[in-house]
């Protein structure tokens, strides 16, 4: 039995009865799979008799003729046909698909009948990871977004998610940046209590700070070395000199919560922990590698080395774990920060939403924590490698001038660019609104651009095509709900009610068995952690109901009741799957556009 408020899909219960059919009819074949997919001939096609057939030695058309004896005549299936050298062609009854979906729709959790993972456990997610004192840059971007939209999916299945944001909070630079701000102590003035404009104001004072304390750094010996013996202190933990460390951390926050405001995103105090947080634990963690021989002494450095990793010279390349000089090296904090997921959070999955050129770096830190017993079979780490983000050219997306884009400006452009569109649809939104779904649709078509590519691919960033109407982005799927949130509005007092009895046209059932599939391509989306599929799926069901739109009307006076009815259930149902997974990976769906 499904738990309270979960539903069994079709294709899974379907699954169920052939699985039962086969072993009844062969009680060989008690581990026999079907082998059931979607088919463009039928509903589902089931492949499995044929590798059956061969294993029993059997006619596969004879077995499958038995199988399809087996099956219980009337309730979910309405036709199956052997096809070929034996697959089974099953068109399901029209009556199940909507009581199904009636099941679904009246899941009182509000899930939409989507299950909870059984087997959910503790997952930590290390993503959107900006560097205190600097700009946040167009290669942010896919980290938050893609990591955002991960905790999202996960803990809608129930897992008991922490995020971490492991921001760059320390290193030698800011030796350089505490020693300008003792000799110049005004220049970082900016007060403020975190909103829009004061997320600016932080940036520029942290920006005009950096860029005077390196060309001091670079043109002055003294200060140069008065830099690195700030190095020291900080390292040492003086007070002072923590002091003004926390003050570039605070300002820096400042300016990160405006971008992510922006980019509609929660990020928690409480959830930054940077390289800092773990300082207190590199030693120990040093000497644990030392003590168990993980990690070897090198030309004195702390190195781990492996068979199968080495440099363009041909030797052995290690992971550097604390340097010759005594300063460690990320990989130390890296495995402090494992070390602490594991055994204080209790984690069974350690997610890193970071960029593929840190694969390499990743695969030595995880083999490390496996080789000190930190990772094991209950204890896993995954790396969520994405690609880069590219102009229109292909090339590395930059400036004209050639600089990195800042995030702010590049969000900021594609609000613009969305209001646009969103006031030349405009029937009867006032400017409030229009402003409100421009930051929507803007934000929107940015995130869903990233999530509907696969994360490891790189993308071109082109605003034009993200905030289009047509072909795959959020402001289709956005405007599909909106379209149905209409047609709501006005059935006035004609009830959104399911009708079984009814036989479904073709785009009705075509659009009913997808709205069915939602619950296992979340299922498979969390476990894969591929959000790119749930984008996907919604964008196959705005395509579905702009069919049905087109082919089955809802209001016009002579469809007769029940089945406007039936109509206006499956609307609704499509505008709750629609908002549910657009929710899960970040993105508004207003109710009129």
């Amino acid at each position: 039995m499904p738990e309270h408020g979960s539903v069994n899909s079709l294709a899974s219960t379907l699954q169920q009865q052939l699985a039962d059919a086969l072993t009844a009819a062969l009680p060989d074949a008690s581990t026999a799979d079907p082998l059931l997919r979607r088919s463009d001939r039928a509903d589902f096609q089931a492949n499995g008799i044929l590798a059956l057939a061969k294993k029993l030695k059997g006619n596969p058309r004879e077995l499958a003729s038995q199988v399809t004896a087996a099956i219980p005549a009337g309730g979910l299936i309405k036709e199956i046909e052997v096809s070929g050298p034996g697959f089974l062609n099953i068109t399901l009854a029209d009556r199940a698909i909507v009581e199904t979906l009636a099941a679904r729709a009246a899941d009182d959790g509000g899930r939409l009948g989507v299950p909870y993972n059984s087997a959910a456990g503790t997952t930590v997610i290390d993503y959107a990871q900006p560097n205190v004192a600097k700009e946040m840059h167009v290669g942010h971007l896919r980290s938050a977004v893609i990591g955002d939209a991960m905790v999202r999916i996960l803990e809608f299945t129930g897992e008991s998610v922490v995020r971490r944001h492991h921001i760059g909070d320390w290193g030698t630079q800011f030796g350089m940046l505490i020693q300008y701000l003792t000799e110049h102590p005004g220049e970082l003035t900016h007060e403020g209590a975190g909103g829009e404009a004061d997320g600016e104001a932080a940036m520029s004072s942290l920006n005009r700070l950096y860029k005077a304390s390196r060309a001091l750094f670079d043109s002055d010996e003294e200060f140069k070395a008065r830099s690195r013996d700030r190095v020291v202190a900080l390292q040492a933990g003086e007070e002072e000199t923590l002091a003004l460390w926390q003050r570039f951390v605070d300002e820096s926050k400042i300016y990160f919560y405006s971008v992510f405001n922006k980019l509609d995103m929660e990020i928690r105090d409480t959830d930054i922990v940077g390289e800092s947080g773990y300082n207190d634990m590199l030693e120990e963690t040093c000497r644990i590698l030392e003590e168990s021989g993980v990690a070897v002494r090198s030309e004195g450095a702390l190195c781990v080395f492996f068979d199968d990793v080495k440099g363009p010279d041909g030797n052995p390349a290690p992971l550097i774990v604390k340097k010759s000089n005594g300063g460690y090296g990320y990989a130390a904090t890296d495995l402090s920060a494992i070390r602490d997921r594991v055994q204080n959070l209790k984690a069974n999955t350690l997610l890193y939403v970071v960029d593929a050129r840190q694969a390499l770096h990743f695969k030595m830190v995880f083999e490390t924590a496996r080789r000190a017993g930190w990772l094991n079979e209950d204890v896993k780490a995954v790396h969520l490698p994405f690609g880069t983000v590219l102009g229109k050219d292909g090339k590395p997306f930059k400036t004209r001038e050639g600089e990195t884009i800042r995030l702010a400006d590049l969000l900021d452009e594609a609000i613009d660019r969305a209001s646009t569109v969103v006031r030349e649809k405009a029937k009867d939104l006032t400017e409030d609104e229009i402003t409100e779904r421009a930051t929507q649709v803007g934000i929107g078509a940015v995130k869903y651009a990233d999530l509907s590519t696969s994360a490891a691919r790189d993308y071109k960033f082109d605003l034009d095509q993200m905030v289009s109407l047509t072909g795959d982005t959020s402001v289709y799927i956005q405007y599909a709900h909106a379209r149905s949130r209409s047609i709501k509005r006005k059935a006035g007092e004609l009830k959104s009610r399911p009708h079984p009895e009814l036989e479904l046209a073709p785009a009705e059932r075509a659009l009913a068995l997808h709205l069915d599939q939602f619950a296992e391509v979340v299922a498979e989306v969390a476990a894969a952690y591929e959000p790119h599929k749930l984008a996907s799926y919604l964008y196959q069901l705005s395509s579905l109901f702009t069919t049905f739109y087109d082919q089955c009307p809802v209001l016009k006076p002579e469809v007769p009741g029940d089945v406007a009815e039936n109509r206006l259930f499956l609307s609704d149902l499509t505008a709750r799957t629609l908002h549910q997974g657009m929710e899960l990976l970040g993105i508004r769906t207003p109710e009129r556009l």
